[in-house]
């Protein structure tokens, strides 16, 4: 039984190559910062003074040995040397604080524009790109991915530069002070941080699979239990006991591995790691004893080789947090990088067109981007006149939902053309083209505001009686009245407090306030029960007056009355008419259909 697993870890950091290309490409992200750059060269030579001034301690704290012992080279005192602590104390306190508050608005301000900038451009992107990306990778990469960027802007570079500094003046103070000892140093602990660093990564390597074991067993386990009556249903228990202990047996055999890598570490770092630092303690010392150095000198040295150390393995830990940052990058570019089908720079509000509502399909072919084998429509032509109320009906997957997200212009088209008022939609602008529509599907979707927000949602800006008397036309007032919040009242998440029939009524509420020259109206109300479809249907009429309506519905009291019935078989018109002009087609599509209970009738 095949089994696919993949680490939570994995999909959370992707990881980029560390190549000129993708530094030259990773540096586009600074644009972000670019408003900002006064605060980041600020910041950036307050971390490079701060540094340079926590390189005095080790200093001092020689100096201050040499003091007590009475071989200092200068006329001082300790209390002179207790002042000077204070004094490098209070003053790299002082510069920490400003850094840290420097580098904060770079990355605060800095991400959250490109927050912004990432979800402006998602919003504007085509149906088609959502329906190839997944809901939580996109939420992952405006979130997760640029969590990264906001760590790498205001922790890891910052860090990074810092320990680069610390090294370079680290090793530069050494050589000029104790050039001997120095260069015993240089020859023994960088190899050795080197060699641990490698080590650890080998070791995070095992771990990392060990945890991958563990989980793919917790998986089999959870499979076995999900799936508990099938495994009883065919006397499989010892079978999935066997399964489970090879895969436990597995994860004991990487864990071993694991453990001796960790005890080799151990042993390493005694005897290896500390061991050298003890060597070029103990040459230290024999120079101490020869009269070549000072005590204070030989405090200083050691200090400073810590710092040192510390500085190469902060720099071997930072590569894999840079090359996670590349990673979020190249993620966040992508989405950057995609060509929306609307320009939001500008940051206008849409522009309704003055149009009548006439619509017409020419000869028009479409299949689906992500089926290109598979084709919805067959040159179909209609014709709809404005004001006019028309119903698309036919079997489910014939395109007649389709049709209305073709009028959205959700999709392009293999070929032909649709017309409004005569023009192509394609040469229209998209936004002041879909300002004059509405559309009210079947199941309606409500935000988690308020019933106010949610009606305004059709236009913002109307006035308080603008959306009570839509919230009357749709026939919703009296429920809102109801509540004792009334417009103020939160409908939660997805409108999950309001029933069925009154979210369909504040969707309806909404596209009144919207006022469109062409209604879509996609099953509105076959999810409803009887009493709430009544309801919902008499604000649909009042709604549809005037207005070019297009309908899908199942059911013949939603199309009894309107103008003109398109019937789709096979990605083709078969027939159009009126209710009572199909009924006469003996054995049509539409007659077969009613006759068979396929257009459902309430009384």
């Amino acid at each position: 039984m095949a089994r696919r697993h993949r680490n939570a870890d994995q999909d959370d950091a992707p990881k980029g190559k560390l190549t000129r290309e993708t530094l030259r490409e990773a540096i586009r992200t600074f644009k972000y910062i670019r408003p900002y750059r006064w605060y980041f060269f600020g910041g950036m030579i307050l971390l490079f003074l701060g540094s340079l001034i926590f390189m005095v301690f080790p200093y001092l704290i020689g100096l201050m040995v040499d003091v007590a012992q009475g071989k200092s080279e200068y006329e001082l005192s300790l209390t002179d040397i207790g002042w000077a602590l204070i004094a490098v104390l209070l003053l790299q306190g002082t510069m920490s604080y400003l850094r840290v508050i420097m580098f904060a608005q770079v990355s605060e301000r800095g991400i959250a524009d490109m927050r912004k900038a990432i979800y402006q451009k998602v919003i504007s992107l085509p149906v088609t790109f959502f329906e190839e990306n997944k809901t939580g990778d996109l939420i992952s990469r405006v979130t997760s991915d640029v969590e990264k960027l906001y760590s790498t802007f205001s922790i890891t570079l910052a860090e990074f530069l810092r320990q680069i500094i610390i090294l370079i003046i680290g090793i530069g103070f050494l050589v000029v002070t104790t050039p001997k000892l120095s260069l015993i140093m240089l020859l023994t602990v960088p190899v050795v941080i080197i060699s641990a660093m490698v080590f650890g990564r080998y070791i995070r390597k095992l771990s990392k699979e060990r945890q991958d074991k563990l989980a793919l067993s917790n998986s089999l386990l959870g499979e076995s239990l999900q799936t508990i009556q099938v495994v009883k249903a065919f006397v499989n228990e010892l079978f999935e006991v066997k399964r489970y202990g090879r895969s436990i047996a597995d994860v004991v055999k990487v864990a071993m591995r694991y453990a001796h890598s960790r005890a080799l570490f151990a042993v390493f770092i005694i005897i290896v790691l500390f061991g050298a630092l003890f060597f070029v303690i103990f040459q230290g010392a024999v120079l101490v004893q020869s009269g070549e150095l000072t005590a204070g000198k030989l405090v200083a040295f050691v200090t400073y080789t810590f710092i040192i150390a510390g500085a190469i393995g902060s720099l071997g830990n930072f590569y894999p947090e840079i090359l996670g940052a590349l990673g979020a990058t190249e993620r966040a570019r992508e989405i950057l990088d995609t060509p929306g089908e609307m320009d939001l720079d500008g940051g206008m509000q849409a522009k309704a067109l003055s149009i009548k509502g006439d619509i017409s399909f020419e000869n028009v072919h479409f299949h689906y981007p992500t089926r290109p084998d598979i084709p919805v429509l067959r040159g179909v032509d209609i014709d709809i006149v404005a004001g006019q109320k028309v119903a698309l009906v036919g079997p489910s997957g014939v395109g007649k939902s389709t049709i209305i997200q073709l009028i959205l212009r959700f999709y392009d088209i293999a070929s032909g053309d649709i017309k409004v008022d005569g023009r192509s939609i394609f040469d229209l602008d998209l936004r002041d083209y879909r300002s004059v529509m509405a559309l009210v599907p079947q199941e309606v979707i409500l935000f988690g505001g308020t019933i106010r927000e949610n009606i305004l949602y059709g236009r913002e800006g109307a006035t308080e009686e603008e959306i009570i008397d839509a919230a009357k036309q749709s026939n919703s007032w009296e429920f809102i009245q109801s509540f004792p919040e009334g417009l103020d009242t939160v409908v939660g998440e997805r409108g999950i407090k309001l029933s069925g029939g009154q979210r369909q009524r504040i969707a309806i509420a909404r596209a009144i306030l919207k006022n469109p020259a062409i209604l879509l109206l996609d099953e509105a109300t076959s999810s409803l029960d009887m009493e709430s479809e009544k309801v919902v249907q008499e604000a649909l009429e009042r709604l549809m007056v005037g207005r070019t309506s297009i309908i899908i519905a199942h059911r013949l009291s939603t199309i009894r009355d309107v103008d003109c019935i398109f019937v789709l078989n096979d990605g083709h018109i078969v027939e159009k008419g009126t209710h009572e002009e199909l009924l006469l087609i003996d054995e049509g599509h539409y007659f077969n259909q009613a006759k068979l209970g396929g257009m459902q009738e309430h009384a």
